[in-house]
């Protein structure tokens, strides 16, 4: 037996990411989103989605660009906390000891305690109801070394223990079940040394 529910969103989990705003120290803020993800590889881009009632709504609209800041196990308190105090009350880097670094591509800051910061220009905004999308395009990835692979150079998900989203509470990733295309992958043929 199946039930409907009235629509809502319930595509879980999502990304739990802290994103920078700001063009100068003094305007930097930090917000928590959930509602945030790729939606094209070439170029790169990405969205993040704010209500307009926000704190950073004006900073991000004024700036056109922002940094999606990957977060962790390590900064599940500070994730939560930057979503629900506002940075009109509150210098949030501050109160939760995080560390704001000058952008690299952007004037928006990156934040240091992060595994992974995803720096953003916006090119379009979509006003859609409770939330405007910020789409826009990626124009740099910032990686911390002790989460590269130094073999393989690829980013390691698990030790950085990256966090997710998922109906209201925060969740570290689970076990890998296996990667992109494993379904259809030949199985290697093994050979017997003796014959």
């Amino acid at each position: 037996m199946k039930q409907n529910w009235r629509p809502g969103t319930m595509v879980y989990p999502l990304p739990a990411v802290l994103v920078t705003c700001g063009s100068t120290p003094e305007e930097y803020n930090v917000f928590t989103a959930a509602w945030t993800g790729t939606i094209c590889s070439d170029p790169a881009m990405c969205y993040v989605s704010i209500r307009p009632e926000r704190f950073s709504h004006a900073i991000v609209t004024r700036n056109m660009e922002f940094t999606i800041n990957l977060t962790t196990r390590h900064l599940s308190r500070a994730t939560d906390w930057c979503g629900v105090r506002s940075g009109r009350d509150y210098d949030k880097f501050k109160e939760m000891n995080l560390t704001p670094q000058a952008g690299v591509k952007v004037a928006s800051p990156y934040l240091e305690e992060a595994p992974m910061s995803i720096e953003c220009k916006v090119r379009e905004i979509v006003k859609l109801g409770t939330h405007d999308m910020f789409i826009a395009e990626v124009v740099n990835v910032i990686a911390d070394d002790k989460y590269i692979d130094p073999e393989t150079g690829a980013f390691s998900l698990e030790k950085a223990d990256i966090m997710a989203y998922c109906h209201g509470q925060y969740y570290t990733l689970g076990d890998r079940l296996g990667k992109f295309g494993w379904s259809v992958q030949k199985k290697k043929k093994s050979i017997n040394p003796n014959t």
